[in-house]
């Protein structure tokens, strides 16, 4: 009888510890995995810790794929385009308070590892824009009988020189229709001027409207 009494307070004392602690040790068990499966990760990309990449993640989401209208989603960029443009932010070419000294950090093989990186992410949809109906339609008149489709891709996900327009955020989108209507930003075929200076600001919402409703889809 003793002897059962004697096993058992050590049972029921652990009983008693994991119901006080289980929460925490359930928590630590998470964080445990989590980090080992992040080790996995980073070792299996080939890369080691910290990346230039995880400088990224504040502004452009993780993999690339931004949950904000105002910051554009790197997730399926074409690698030349991304690379294009660190080196023109590194270069005061294009402005940006956040872009031009990080850029500025990067050493030209960072920069071509952190283009690849995001180029081999899949792109997520713009599950976060809900498009006014109106412009929606007019947006997709627009960037048919503008042609988009011949420097941008059938499925306007880019290529080359060329960055990827279906699902990007609105307010990006807008912004960079804006810039390059006033001149503030410019790009080596200049067609991207003739067309954003020929749209009023209506046509250029509705061409943003349009491009941040359409689900990225492999060509």
């Amino acid at each position: 009888m003793k002897k059962r009494i004697w096993l058992g307070v050590p049972a029921i004392a652990a009983a008693g510890l994991l119901a006080w602690f289980g929460h925490d040790l359930l928590g630590i068990y998470r964080l445990d995995r989590y980090i080992t499966a992040s080790a996995a990760a980073y070792n299996a990309d080939g890369s080691p810790w910290p990346r230039v990449t995880d400088a990224c993640i504040g502004c452009h989401g993780a993999k690339g794929n931004s949950l904000h209208q105002g910051y554009p989603s790197l997730a399926g960029q074409p690698a030349p385009y991304v690379a294009a443009q660190l080196r023109k932010f590194a270069s005061g070419e294009r402005s940006n308070p956040i872009m031009g000294p990080l850029a500025k950090t990067m050493s030209e093989a960072e920069i071509n590892d952190l283009a690849g990186h995001f180029a081999r992410q899949p792109a997520g949809a713009n599950r976060y824009f809900t498009p006014d109906a109106g412009l929606l339609e007019k947006g997709k008149r627009l960037v048919a009988s503008g042609n988009c489709a011949a420097c941008h891709g059938s499925q306007l996900m880019g290529h080359d020189q060329f960055p990827r327009l279906a699902g990007q955020g609105y307010e990006y989108l807008l912004a960079q229709f804006d810039a390059f209507a006033t001149g503030t930003r410019g790009e080596p075929t200049g067609m991207m001027k003739s067309v954003a200076a020929a749209a009023s600001p209506e046509d250029r919402k509705a061409m943003a409207t349009y491009l941040a409703s359409l689900a990225p889809r492999k060509p």
